[in-house]
């Protein structure tokens, strides 16, 4: 009896131990990225030379990750914590994070849509890529993101119960879609989306690979990068848009078992939010070589402590 004892308490020991170490896993991640994405946002905003269209979009992808990021973030550790808030903030703060939801991918489609122009279209790319028309093109985003979640937002406030409006609920995504013909709009809604932002994408691609046959050779770099652009923005869309419809995996297990529910969360955490948006990084932060070089300058000289006259040696001159 005695060892039975010692061994469930050993068992519990491991088990909230390893409950612990999640939230600083979670913390350490979200603190890698928002450090990245705070530079490539530092670096965007110090240089002239990055306010082309793909670079302003660009920097919307970096800026709705970073909120996004630190709004799920701090949902997670609510949920983790069971930390009450009001209802009404709630519904705000998770209206706010559902449009970011939206907006995230759809910006990912109009750098596809930029790819397209510059390597199918390059004689006109540079009327098309005007500061006019990516304001407008930023203005629809913009515009289509609000639609779904502000009408959502309304509905959840219209269908509260008496009395509920002062409760205190431990926020997540789920409060606002107990209503089923709500959560039905919002998943039709979603579905409808995606297949609209994955057609679009995938016509991309077809169109670039056809360009890419006839090609000149000095433009084959130059189209095969942009495939695998649009494959990396392919990717990136896949996985954000699995974050759309984790609620309706999460909602379940939320009535049947807290923990598993919260493992599950976790889990959707990691692979659907913190991958997709390592991928932005990646795709303009890494690959592309202009930008690289001066985040490399950037990220050199916030690291170490170098004096002007090292700084104004070290600066690339290509950018």
């Amino acid at each position: 009896m005695m060892n039975l004892t010692e061994n469930n308490n050993l068992s519990n020991t491991f088990y909230l131990k390893a409950m612990n170490e999640k939230p600083l896993v979670v913390q350490v991640l979200v603190g890698i990225l928002l450090y990245v994405n705070g530079l490539m946002i530092f670096t965007f905003l110090k240089k002239e030379a990055f306010r082309e269209t793909r670079y302003i979009l660009f920097a919307q992808t970096l800026f709705v990750d970073t909120v996004l990021m630190l709004l799920s973030d701090l949902t997670l550790m609510m949920s983790f914590y069971q930390y009450p808030v009001h209802i009404i903030p709630c519904y705000i703060f998770c209206t706010l994070m559902f449009l970011l939801y939206v907006c995230s991918p759809l910006t990912l489609v109009a750098m596809c849509l930029e790819r397209y122009v510059a390597i199918c279209m390059p004689l006109r790319h540079s009327s098309i890529s005007t500061p006019k028309n990516t304001f407008i093109g930023l203005l629809v985003i913009w515009s289509v993101s609000f639609v779904i979640p502000l009408f959502i937002l309304i509905a959840s406030f219209c269908y509260i119960p008496p009395g509920v409006s002062h409760q205190y609920v431990v926020c997540s995504v789920e409060i606002m879609l107990q209503v089923k013909w709500l959560a039905d709009m919002r998943a039709i809604s979603l579905q409808l989306l995606f297949i609209m932002m994955f057609c679009i994408i995938v016509s991309t691609y077809f169109k670039i690979i056809l360009a890419a046959r006839s090609a000149s050779t000095e433009r084959k770099n130059s189209t095969n990068k942009g495939l695998k652009t649009i494959i990396l923005h392919g990717v990136q869309l896949l996985l954000s848009m699995m974050q759309l419809i984790t609620p309706y995996i999460d909602m379940p297990l939320w009535k049947v078992d807290f923990m598993l529910f919260v493992n599950v969360r976790y889990s959707n955490f990691i692979l659907f939010l913190i991958l997709p948006r390592c991928l932005s990084p990646l795709v303009y932060g890494l690959r592309d070589k202009k930008f690289y070089n001066a985040l490399k300058y950037y990220a050199f000289c916030g690291i170490l402590v170098c004096n002007k006259h090292k700084i104004r040696d070290s600066k690339p001159s290509e950018v």
